[in-house]
Order: C-alpha cells, then structure tokens, then sequence
C-alpha cells in the first residue's frame, strides 16, 4: 500500500498511561529519535510523584509531551496535536489540552466497564459520539502486542508491557523517525535477558508494521531538520546540563569538586549524573540528611575544592543555617535549588517558581548570597559555571534557582568548544599578607574583588580561626565590637552588590515598545514564544530577562524606567514583581501563576495582547 507522505513544520504529541506504563520511556525514546533526524526539540514530561500511583486513575495519569519543529521553537507546545492515550484515566486527564481536530491513538483494550467507571465514565467515549470532534483511531495495543509476541518465550506480563514499544514503533512510522538507536537501546538495556531484548524489538516493529499496512493510517508526516548553527549537539535536560557545567567548572578550576547531596525530588538526578564522572576529579556522597550535606560541601570547600549541594525547597530550608554559616566564613559554595510545588512537601513533581524570597532573604540575620536562574534545559550548564565562577572568584555561598520545569525537559545542545569557557583558576594563600610579614590576615580583602585569601588548611603560617561567630576586620578574631559588627555586616551586602555581572539584554526590534515583559528562569521560553507571536501580528512588545537576580544587572533601572509598562509574568504570587517594586520604584505587572504547570504561550498572548492595547 502507497501511502500519501506529508510534510509539516512542527508537531506535538502527548504519550499518556499509567506511571507503570512506560511513557517517561517511549517520550525519551522518540525524542532521541527526533534529535538524531536534527529537528529543535522541547518537552515536558509530567508523572505523579507516587513511585506507582493507582492503576487506572486520574492521579495516576503519567505523559510525556515532546515538541518537534523545522525552526527555532521555545516551548514544548501549548496543545498536542497528537494524544496518545493507554487507557480512559489518560485520555480524561488529556481532553482538555486537545485542539478539535487532533488525533487521538487509544489503547483499546483498556476501555472496560471497570476501567471506565473508575474514573468517572457514564458511557465508553469511543462509542458515545463525545469524540466527534478529534479523529480518533481506536487501537488495541495490548492484545497486538501480546499477539505480535506469541512466539517469544515471555509471560503474558512481560509481553503486556512492551506495549509502549508499539506504540513508539506506530509514532515512529507515523513521523518517519529513524528507530536502529532506539535498537540499540534496547539491546543495551535488556542485556541481560535476551529473550526481553527480542520482545521489545518485536513490540516495537510490529507497531511500525502496523502503521505501515493498517487503512487507519493513510498519511505519514515529515518534518524537515531545523536551521541551527553549525557543530555537535546533543539533546539534554536541564539536569543532566547542570551536572556537566559542574564537571567543566572544576575541569576550568583545576580543583576537586565535591558533591554533599541527599535524594529528593526533582534534583536526584545531579548526583546520580555527577556520581559517573569521577575520572574528572568529582566525588560525590549521598549524606543521611539536608544538612550533613550541605555541611560536607562546606567543609571540602574549606579545604580546597568546589563545594556543591543540590536540593529542592524543603532542603534550602533545612540548609539555611549552613548558608549563613558560608557567609560568615566568605568561602566558595554553590546550592543547587530545583524548585518545586510547595509549601512543605507540596507537589513533588511538579513545578514552580516560589523559592525566590528565600534564596534573597531566606537566612536569618544579613547573610547576601548572590542568586543565579537558568533559563532553558541547555542553559542550566552556563548557569552551573556562572554560580562557580561567582562563588570561586569572589569567596560567596552562590544560589542556583533552576526548577522542575527546566530540570526534566529536554532540548538540543550546542556542545562548546572548552576553550571557549571561563578560566576559573583560584590562587590559594601560600604565605603570611601582614605588614610584619609574619602575620597572616585571613579577612585582609583583595582591593578588586573584596575576597579574603583562600588558605587550605595545613599551610604553614597561615593558621587562622574559623566559625560563626563575628570576625573582627582583617585578623578574623571573635569580635563583639559594635563598630565592628557594623563594618562587616555594610562590607559582606557591599560585597555582593559590587559583583560585576553582564547588563540585561532587550528585545525589542523595533524599538517602538512600550510594554516591556520582563521574567526569569523557565519562563523564558513562554514569555519568547508569546512575544514573537504578538509582534507578529503587529503588536510590539519587548521581552527581558534575568539570569542574575543577586546582584541585579547595574543597567536594569535604568531599563526598566524605559518602558510605560513593565509585567513580570511568575509561577508565584509575585515575588520578583515585589522586589522590582521596592528596588526600582517601577510599578510592576505581576501576572501569576501556581497550577504546578509552566506557562502556555497562548495564555500569555493573551494577557499581554490586553496590556499592550489598552495599557
């Protein structure tokens, strides 16, 4: 059978089951498939934080939606074009997303009367007319597959299980993916059962023939490679491009770097990705709790290396005393904070922008840290070397704002020349810096940067005293001295503030906008899409955005006070909206949101469409 090839400029599909059901794995898959064939890619995997939530429920609903395109895209798509739903608790969790006329691929086999009332189901929606509106291509995933496997010495729950795979194999062919990496995958991860290895390879093939053959499926869609500047790049996710910016950072340092870390989620995937790179001089300890880590990563950074500690919310607040306790001392420390739903332990899974407040102010007493924010998946490993290069340069406990959003998607990767990166080489204290020449000062600060020395412990003659209690000036001895007091605290907040960070950007094209959108961290992506959607229509509107929120950018009141209108769209209740406020003087356009979900490029069309014509 010939069948009609079309081609597209973008698409975007949504895999949806059970968290049991493999679609973290098959949306991974067909995006790696994706990358390979050069198109811009972003996703969004979304699954409950319950290890295995309830079969068959709507909490228990896990998907993965990738965005695939032959140009520049910057988020994984407000709707899908394609669901693919394994049971009713997936497609009811999905509808709503869905723009009429979307495909929607159903595991037919699911769609029993039990299944169906568990989640709310009065009648079977394939057969009630409710879908009239979307073109529906009921498939009976389980029993092909388990059909397709009869001849392969595997139990009928193994077989059932590599449904994903023929779903993935029928996507595959229905996009004109490449599939011999998603074989050797599979090779690689069922190495030691054989017999799981040619299953899964048959799922997957029977899916693709399937496609191939079936009159359901007349049309096979194409979408060309996207224009990128030339290079290697890989596709990657915001927590794996942490974990290498961390690698090159002590690679450009030439110190050791140490890792203190205790799992939570989202940010456990740093120290497993950190843990294989020990041939790069990390070490890595998983600590018995938040503060053991955060200890640890002190301690190696007082004796030389590049101390990190990676966390989400609820450990920055355990950390909080240990931060303080860095600012204190003036010794390099980067946190790592992948922000999640709060409070407490809120929506583990989830996303969210509130962890702002306290990166800024969340230590008691003054205690300035500087704060860093990633904007994209890829730029979560600039980011990574801008929070050691701070933190290495100028002696400071560094906050790195990334979240959930950001951590878990995906997009490609320019890999860059090593070269190319900062040299971060420290020069330890090697003698006495008093006047006498036998005197060592260890709170004697460089004119430039206003660090103190950086004495590894042991060096002769440079014996000096550390802890929490308030140094005197220069000497760092226990001081109770108000004038004193009153020093340290105005040089520790000058100390930050004086940091040089690289003014912020405007686009504005046109240079006509008065609306001016100004964010941070992941919501580049929405803001971007949003922007360039309305000055397409005519609309002009200009976008910022900060990378560096401790320091702020010196030109940024300046920026700011351009514009008749400056909104700051968050996924908080205004947190950055506050600051800007208070600093600036700037009456600020908080636009907020706190659903767990990142912003839709549409919604934000929308509000911004309101404020640009009516201010």
């Amino acid at each position: 059978m010939t069948k009609q090839v079309r081609q597209l400029d973008r698409v975007v599909i949504r895999f949806a089951g059970d968290s049991g059901d493999g679609m973290q794995l098959t949306g991974d898959r067909f995006t790696s498939e994706t990358a390979q064939l050069g198109n811009d890619i972003s996703t969004l995997p979304n699954f409950p934080a319950e290890i295995r939530a309830p079969a068959g429920t709507l909490p228990g609903v896990s998907s993965f939606q990738v965005h695939f395109a032959d140009y520049d895209i910057l988020t994984p798509g407000d709707a899908p074009n394609v669901l693919v739903a394994m049971n009713p608790a997936a497609l009811k969790a999905n509808i709503g997303d869905l723009p009429r006329g979307a495909d929607i691929i159903v595991n037919t086999d699911e769609f029993t009367k039990r299944n169906l009332t568990k989640v709310g189901y009065a009648a079977n929606p394939l057969e009630d007319g409710s879908l009239d509106g979307y073109a529906l291509h009921p498939v009976a995933l389980t029993a092909m597959t388990i059909g397709a496997l009869a001849d392969h010495d595997v139990s009928k729950k193994d077989a059932e299980r590599a449904k994903n795979m023929f779903a993935l194999g029928l996507l595959s062919w229905m996009y004109s993916r490449p599939y011999e990496s998603t074989i050797r995958f599979l090779e690689r991860k069922f190495a030691a059962r054989p017999e799981l290895v040619a299953a899964n390879i048959a799922a997957f093939k029977a899916g693709w023939n399937f496609g191939e053959t079936t009159e359901d499926f007349g049309v096979r869609y194409e979408v060309k490679p996207a224009k990128m500047s030339p290079g290697t790049y890989r596709n990657i996710t915001g927590n794996q491009a942490l974990s290498l910016g961390l690698v090159a950072a002590g690679v450009r340092s030439g110190l050791p770097v140490f890792l203190g870390a205790y799992p939570i989620t989202p940010a456990s995937d740093i120290l497993h990705e950190l843990s294989k790179h020990k041939r790069f001089g990390v070490t890595t300890m998983q600590a018995e709790d938040e503060i053991a880590a955060i200890g640890a990563a002190l301690g190696a950074s007082y004796g030389g290396s590049l101390g990190i500690t990676t966390t989400s919310g609820p450990g920055v607040a355990l950390k909080g005393e240990t931060i303080s306790l860095a600012v204190a001392l003036e010794l390099p420390l980067v946190v790592i904070d992948v922000q999640r739903a709060g409070p407490s332990t809120g929506m583990p899974t989830k996303t969210e922008q509130a962890d702002l407040n306290m990166a800024l102010f969340g230590r008691h007493g003054e205690a300035p840290v500087a704060v860093v924010a990633p904007r994209s998946p890829s730029d979560c490993f600039f980011a990574a070397i801008e929070a050691a290069r701070i933190a290495l340069t100028y002696r400071t406990p560094v906050i790195l704002l990334s979240d959930n959003y950001v951590a878990n998607g995906s997009e490609p990767w320019l890999l860059p020349e090593v070269d190319s990166l900062p040299d971060l080489r420290v020069e330890f204290a090697t003698e006495p810096n008093g006047d006498d020449g036998k005197t060592f000062l260890p709170y004697l600060r460089d004119p430039v940067t206003m660090a103190r020395p950086w004495a590894i412990p042991g060096t002769p003659g440079l014996e000096h005293r550390i802890g929490g209690l308030e140094k005197a000036d220069k000497t760092g001895d226990i001081s109770y001295d108000p004038a004193n007091h009153d020093f340290m605290v105005r040089t520790r907040a000058a100390r930050i503030e004086a940091i040089p960070v690289p003014d912020v950007e405007v686009e504005d094209p046109d240079g006509d906008a008065r609306t001016l959108v100004l964010g941070w961290g992941s919501t580049y992506g929405p803001i971007g899409a949003a922007c360039r959607a309305l000055r397409q229509r005519g609309l002009p509107v200009a976008q910022a955005h900060l990378r560096h929120l401790s320091p702020m950018p010196a030109n940024l009141g300046d920026v700011l006070k351009a514009y008749d209108r400056v909104v700051v769209p968050e996924m908080n209740l205004g947190q950055l909206a506050h600051v800007i406020r208070g600093r600036y003087l700037v009456d600020a356009i908080p636009y907020n949101q706190v659903s767990g979900l990142p912003f839709t490029a549409a919604k934000l069309e929308s509000m911004l469409e309101e404020v640009v014509k009516n201010g």
